[in-house]
């Protein structure tokens, strides 16, 4: 088979591979991106540390139920009041308050209503961390596919560079063709070395999102395609289950239940007791209760008469729900704007794509014109050339619009479920 055959057939068979047989790799790439995006849940610190804060959190619904300290108090009469059932010798006291009906219960809602509040912080850093890994992972797949194409156009130049010397021994082409592709082909190869850096520096970046306690490799898919399909109307609006949405949702609620406490905490508060005085006998006496001791139930009850402090708290609860309606109608204004401009992108990214591959196409063709003029001996180098670089920034073009596409896909993921 002559040279140029085979670059045509090398030609076609990128062409296929980039165009057909990416289909088939699509769900493997999903499912290695969901195992580095579970592993990264699972090793991470901050998730770790979030964790034990929410359950130091809920562990305080334990801590709100119990009630006051119960107050023992006991006093010996150093003067003896004298009764007539005898002198008073020591009196002994156990005192217990008790808060209103319903105060307990309150507490613990207001617990829980916190408590749910940091777990849906855990939320938030889980989907910010599988955003991170998937668009550190797309990241890496463009610089290790651009490295690719590099060298692989490398390659294709020491073909082209071998056609030049035959052309050169023919008298077709000069030695300033030859000497042209080898420069062309030792600036794809320096490219390729900077790529290669580029590429060891974001697998260390995904490594430290992984957090792995050995240097395992990662690694990333070969080639990825831009799916069909447009955007389903789910896709175009911000979740209302969003967690970020959520959170505001959860310290509203939070404050409802502080403020269902503070009501509770402004009612009269009960406090039961029993005290027991130690009586001595008369000895100048003698009858049926002589020394006798004293047992008298004690009923007390706080009544809250100075009330500004109840009464500020309430309004400090009305001003913290107005404050937090207005922070999550911003938050979603927000995200509906990162969600509008990550779709924009998203669909830039898949016309650029098909544009790419169009144009690619095209210099395809034109290639295969010039390497058929081989064979007649009027093969221009400098076309060549030209049509090479063309092909390259192509490819380049093609490879970063598809990494653009699943950017800004996993965005509108993030965003709208």
């Amino acid at each position: 088979m002559r040279r140029y055959e085979k670059i045509q057939v090398a030609n076609a068979g990128r062409m296929f591979f980039l165009i057909f047989s990416l289909f088939t790799l699509q769900s493997a790439s999903a499912q290695q991106l969901q195992s580095y995006i579970q592993e990264a849940e699972e090793n991470s610190p901050e998730i770790q540390a979030l964790q034990y804060h929410y359950e130091l959190t809920a562990e305080k619904t334990e801590e709100v139920d119990a009630l006051p300290d119960t107050e023992f108090s006991a006093g010996y009469f150093v003067s003896e009041p004298e009764t007539r059932t005898g002198p008073q010798k020591a009196r002994f006291s156990v005192r217990q308050m008790l808060p209103w009906f319903g105060t307990l219960t309150a507490r613990q809602n207001y617990a829980n209503s916190m408590a749910d509040a940091e777990y849906v912080e855990i939320a938030i850093a889980k989907r910010k961390l599988a955003l991170a890994v998937a668009q550190s992972y797309y990241r890496l797949y463009e610089l290790q596919a651009k490295e690719a194409i590099l060298e692989e156009n490398a390659e294709l130049l020491q073909t082209y560079h071998e056609l030049a010397l035959n052309s050169v021994e023919v008298g077709n082409a000069s030695a300033v063709d030859v000497l042209r592709l080898q420069m062309r082909q030792n600036d794809l190869l320096q490219q390729a070395e900077t790529l290669e850096q580029e590429v060891g520096i974001e697998k260390n970046q995904l490594i430290n999102l992984l957090n792995r306690k050995e240097n395992f490799p990662v690694s990333i898919m070969d080639s990825l395609v831009i799916p069909d399909g447009e955007l389903s109307a789910e896709e175009e609006q911000i979740s209302e289950v969003h967690p970020e949405l959520l959170k505001f949702e959860e310290l509203y609620a939070s404050v409802t239940e502080a403020e269902k406490l503070n009501q509770k905490e402004s009612l009269p508060k009960i406090g039961l007791g029993v005290d027991y005085v130690s009586v001595a006998e008369r000895a100048d006496m003698d009858f049926s209760d002589n020394g006798k001791d004293i047992l008298m139930p004690m009923v007390s009850v706080a009544i809250p008469i100075f009330t500004n402090k109840n009464k500020s708290v309430t309004r400090q609860n009305e001003l913290r729900q107005k404050e937090i309606e207005a922070q999550r109608e911003s938050k979603q204004l927000k995200l509906q704007t990162m969600l509008r401009e990550a779709i924009n992108k998203r669909t830039s990214a898949k016309i650029t794509a098909a544009t790419y591959i169009e144009n690619l196409e095209q210099a395809n063709d034109a290639e295969e014109i010039l390497l058929k003029n081989y064979e007649t001996g009027t093969i221009d180098f400098n076309d060549v050339l030209e049509i090479q670089e063309m092909q390259l920034k192509f490819q380049l073009g093609h490879i970063k619009a598809v990494k653009n596409f699943y950017m800004q896909a996993t965005m509108v993921n993030y965003l709208s479920n």
